[in-house]
């Protein structure tokens, strides 16, 4: 690597002594609150930014920030998608971290607030200190700007109370008042300055059953897109086309009578239960991983709940979260295989458990650290091994 004159490397480690004398320290969204190096950077007055702050400041063009638990790459590829037809030259923003890091550079831009669930606050003393901290995105919003939000979370009223700015709804259950976006009838709708418009056909899209399965991604995409000033046709010719990203609910082939879907980013229970209620019957699913600290109880009681045979199986990847899984599956009544020490053993306990018409589902509902780098790593590797299969037909 080389450097300019004058500049001094310090790798493999993290030295006080560089933290007390810095002027601007750029931090990781993963880097606590309560890090004593952003302590001692503070005491002497340095500036802490993060990537995204910086962004923020000097991106000359409009911008709109997606955040919330779950789904924010999907509708962020959403929404540059529709930009890319109608405003090629807007900038997207997947805020991982705290709006608090960046909230002065925000106020002037378009936040879109996804789900909020409580597998997001493991930096958090409580689900509500994490709310608390995610709400200052509405509190420093001026009038003339827009807040999207997501009325199917009970979570948006706290967003919505007191906001200055205009709300813009989306929802899968209900159409909201004034202008937004929502599921009727199996087709996502949109009202766009009172008028109506058709925001997508899952049906009719390539991403077939994905289309279903993150429609609160498409409806955030088109109704931020609209109260942007997007064209409507530009969202529906956009969202027509979006056939969803890698590695979630992802068809990976179709071999001898099986079907085989990569749901790898499906990191948390709830990405799991959305899984289950999209992958037609019959079900082999692949499951477990290293533990987020999560309660598998809704997983558990949905894969319970489901009817007799449209769960085949769930064969297990080991993992530290995998016996706290494995119990709460058992107790709803569901069989498990495993756990299996590699993903080639589990796949081959899946091949065995499924039968002609079934669907292999990879949704482990667990992160991947210790038998992968991370989920990616994780659905490439299925989708290798399901290469490796219809090779051997």
């Amino acid at each position: 690597m080389r450097c300019r004159a004058g500049v001094r490397l310090a790798l493999g480690g993290h030295r006080m002594s560089d933290f007390a004398g810095a002027d601007l320290v750029v931090k990781n969204p993963g880097v606590p609150p309560d890090s004593p190096f952003l302590a001692a950077a503070a005491a002497a007055g340095a500036d802490v930014q993060t990537d995204q702050s910086l962004f923020l400041a000097r991106c000359p063009a409009p911008v709109l920030a997606v955040t919330g638990s779950k789904g924010k790459s999907t509708t962020a590829a959403a929404l540059a998608a529709i930009l890319r037809e109608d405003e090629p030259d807007t900038r997207l923003e997947h805020i991982g971290g705290s709006p608090l890091e960046f909230l002065e550079k925000l106020r002037d831009h378009t936040p879109v607030v996804l789900e909020l669930s409580s597998w997001h606050w493991n930096r958090y003393a409580s689900m509500e200190e994490y709310l608390q901290d995610k709400r200052v995105i509405a509190e420093g919003q001026p009038p003339e700007a827009t807040l999207v939000l997501n009325a199917d979370d009970p979570w948006h009223r706290r967003f919505a109370d007191g906001a200055a700015a205009r709300i813009v709804l989306f929802s899968t259950r209900h159409r909201p008042a004034g202008d937004g976006a929502w599921m009727e009838d199996g087709t996502g709708r949109m009202s766009v300055r009172g008028r109506l418009g058709v925001a997508f056909d899952p049906a009719r899209g390539p991403g077939g059953l994905r289309g279903y399965a993150i429609g609160a991604n498409l409806l955030a995409a088109a109704a931020a897109a609209a109260a942007f000033g997007s064209d409507p046709e530009a969202i529906r010719r956009a969202l027509s086309r979006f056939a969803g990203l890698p590695h979630r609910l992802e068809p990976v082939g179709a071999v001898a009578g099986l079907r085989f879907v990569n749901d790898s980013a499906a990191t948390i229970p709830e990405a799991t239960v959305a899984a289950l209620a999209t992958v037609p019957p019959t079900v082999v699913l692949l499951a477990g991983g290293a533990d987020k600290e999560l309660d598998f109880s809704i997983l558990a009681a949905t894969a319970g709940s489901l009817p007799s045979g449209s769960l085949r199986r769930c064969v297990l990847l080991a993992g530290s979260a995998t016996a706290k899984l494995d119990t709460a599956l058992r107790r709803a009544g569901v069989g498990c295989d495993g756990p299996f020490d590699s993903l080639d053993e589990a796949f081959e306990a899946a091949l065995r458990a499924a039968v002609p018409g079934a669907t292999v589902l990879l949704s482990p509902g667990c992160a991947s650290f210790g038998m992968f780098r991370n989920e990616f790593e994780r659905g490439d590797s299925f989708r290798a091994l399901v290469r490796q299969h219809a090779a051997t037909r």
